[in-house]
């Protein structure tokens, strides 16, 4: 006899397409999620009523509380500033770890990201720049967007003197299928205000190597 299980409602998040707020998308029921799930395992090739996944389709919902859990978090809400202490002088937070999805294959993205910005009468706290990553992070993405978005958050909350964002990522979607180069390491950047002079660009790269 097959065991039943409870299941909890989970708390809704916004879909891939609503990462600007544009996009309307009608909701689905957790049960028509789970269904679908079965029958993605069904489709594989595996039993989805077998032991070893009959909670499956729930532990994926369970993940996607974390792995997507930027669509429910606000830039605004994790960049506070601060007046006192402010200073001229770069700010730099190099190697923050982030963990993202290919929003064209589903497949993991991860590596690492640097940030620096050149306060203009208000600083952000040193974590808020690791909580902003997150927050886009977390959600369906492309590298080249992610490194966009997080620049373009700073410029808008804080309008600094400039902004500069690095990232270095491996891309499951080319070392696990496709062309199969698991040492391939993508690197995108995003420049804003005075990090367009050389000068200030190179101190930046300098500081992160």
């Amino acid at each position: 006899m097959r065991k039943t299980h409870q299941t909890k409602p989970l708390s809704k998040a916004q879909p891939a397409n609503a990462q600007n707020g544009k996009h309307k998308v009608a909701k689905v029921s957790q049960e028509k999620i789970l269904q679908n799930l079965r029958e993605i395992l069904a489709y594989i090739g595996d039993d989805p009523n077998r032991e070893g996944l009959q909670e499956t389709p729930m532990r994926i919902l369970r993940s996607w509380e974390k792995i997507y859990g930027g669509y429910k978090q606000k830039p605004q809400d994790v960049l506070k500033t601060f007046t006192e202490g402010s200073c001229e002088e770069m700010v730099v937070l190099k190697d923050i770890e982030f963990y993202s999805t290919c929003e064209h294959h589903l497949q993991p993205f991860f590596g690492t990201i640097s940030i620096g910005y050149l306060p203009k009468d208000r600083v952000l706290g040193i974590s808020k720049l690791a909580r902003l990553v997150e927050v886009y992070a977390r959600r369906l993405q492309i590298q080249e967007k992610l490194v966009a978005e997080i620049a373009d958050s700073l410029m808008q909350t804080l309008q600094p003197h400039g902004v500069m964002v690095v990232c270095k990522a491996k891309h499951m979607c080319i070392s696990s299928r496709g062309i199969e180069k698991h040492n391939a390491v993508m690197v995108t950047s995003a420049i804003r205000g005075a990090f367009k002079k050389l000068e200030v660009r190179s101190e930046f790269l300098e500081m992160i190597k």
